[in-house]
């Protein structure tokens, strides 16, 4: 992105987030790893992967109860010996006389023989003998092998992030490790002299930084592995060795700070020379943008207020590292606006922070089920980033419109 001269128009925000694409596609093409499967939980599988078994492995019974023959209790009530019991992880191999009952658990295997199973509300056992009070037919309450999933059929498609749902059908089946494309690893560096670490006493000019946290937060809840949080000063040599340790363990790296057209531009002052290219994305908050490859490793470098930071992410990167990982897309939808919008930059998008309202009562909520409409939280201020808290989307007002009026529609999604 070099720089362009004053008459000449930035870079629309679509057209800059294709260039990112195209920066980081190469990370599409992971490696492939095996890991155990309760390490595996939002991994993205590479391979289909198939039941090497039959579930259930046999015929057990679905409830507490009496396993019979059906043709035992086709009068009832009626009164059988029992002959046995089989707990659930017993063999369960001796047969069924006729004209008997045997006690099971719940998953314990049905002796040969027995074709139903009594739930033992249904029943009354008294001594070595039960009472049936109804009859059953043949397969109430039996599992049959194979009902779940046979064997050599398809549990987990490939390219699938393994949810919780995914790794229990994975451990039932007894897969101890699965195949999975190695996770995408991002390192996080912010810039800047006036930023110290929370915990710390602030001295005049100074402000915590909030930034690294917020990255990485941002980057581990969208499927990224991060890999290192670092604070660089605005002396070039020091971000010179961060960024160099940084390329060394990361696919991708996220600078924030040091982008823009002031004195002490860190990071535009290391990376311009490296082939990096900074300038104007017509976006606000978020102007000033930078990307370069350092030693094959993708650079996105963010403004540094606490705001355009966290909105360059959603907008720039987000949707397209969660394609990466083979996370879903992130809800959006079109909205009326509960609040007016009194001016916005001619040129620009405009990315306010909104809280959807509920359809259910009307009133804000963090859920995003059936929003009905948005309304704006605080202002459009870079530096309000504690009012995100109170924000659940970003609300989308198009680069051509200079004001909006309550009930507009609106472009949202959800953060």
């Amino acid at each position: 992105m070099p720089p362009r001269p004053a008459n000449v128009s930035a870079r629309s925000v679509d057209d800059y987030r294709d260039s990112i694409e195209q920066l980081l596609r190469p990370l599409a093409a992971r490696v492939v790893e095996y890991v155990a499967v309760p390490e595996a939980s939002g991994r993205q599988l590479a391979e289909d992967t198939r039941s090497p078994i039959d579930l259930p492995v046999f015929r057990n019974s679905a409830m507490d109860g009496y396993a019979v023959r059906a043709e035992s209790v086709v009068v009832a009530p009626v009164t059988l010996p029992l002959a046995g019991v089989v707990a659930a992880g017993a063999p369960g191999r001796t047969p069924l006389p006729r004209g008997a009952a045997v006690k099971v658990m719940t998953g314990a295997p049905l002796p040969p023989g027995a074709d139903c199973v009594v739930p033992v509300e249904d029943a009354d056992a008294h001594g070595d003998k039960v009472t049936i009070g109804r009859g059953r037919h043949v397969g109430e309450f039996v599992r049959e092998p194979g009902t779940d999933v046979r064997r050599g059929e398809l549990l987990v498609a490939a390219c699938t992030t393994l949810a919780p749902r995914h790794i229990a059908a994975l451990a039932a089946v007894g897969l101890a490790k699965v195949p999975v494309f190695a996770a995408v690893r991002a390192a996080v560096i912010t810039t800047g002299d006036e930023l110290v670490a929370a915990g710390s006493v602030l001295r005049r000019g100074q402000i915590y930084n909030s930034n690294g946290i917020a990255l990485a937060a941002a980057l581990a809840a969208n499927g990224v592995t991060v890999v290192s949080v670092a604070h660089s000063t605005d002396d070039p040599a020091r971000f010179r060795a961060l960024l160099a340790a940084a390329t060394s363990a990361a696919d991708v790296v996220f600078t924030s700070g040091g982008v823009s057209k002031g004195d002490f531009e860190v990071v535009k002052e290391v990376l311009e020379p490296l082939g990096g290219e900074f300038g104007s994305v017509a976006m606000q908050p978020g102007g000033p943008q930078g990307s370069t490859v350092v030693d094959g490793v993708p650079v996105l470098s963010f403004p540094g207020n606490p705001v355009s930071t966290m909105v360059s992410f959603e907008v720039l990167a987000r949707p397209i590292l969660r394609r990466l990982v083979g996370l879903p897309e992130v809800d959006s939808y079109e909205l009326p606006l509960r609040t007016a919008v009194p001016r916005s930059p001619t040129g620009k998008r405009q990315f306010l922070r909104g809280k959807l309202i509920r359809a259910q009562s009307g009133e804000p909520t963090a859920s995003t089920r059936h929003p009905t409409a948005v309304e704006l939280v605080s202002g459009p201020g870079s530096h309000l980033v504690a009012s995100m808290a109170w924000a659940d989307a970003l609300v989308d007002v198009p680069a051509e419109v200079s004001a909006l009026p309550a009930g507009a529609i609106v472009r949202v999604w959800s953060l």
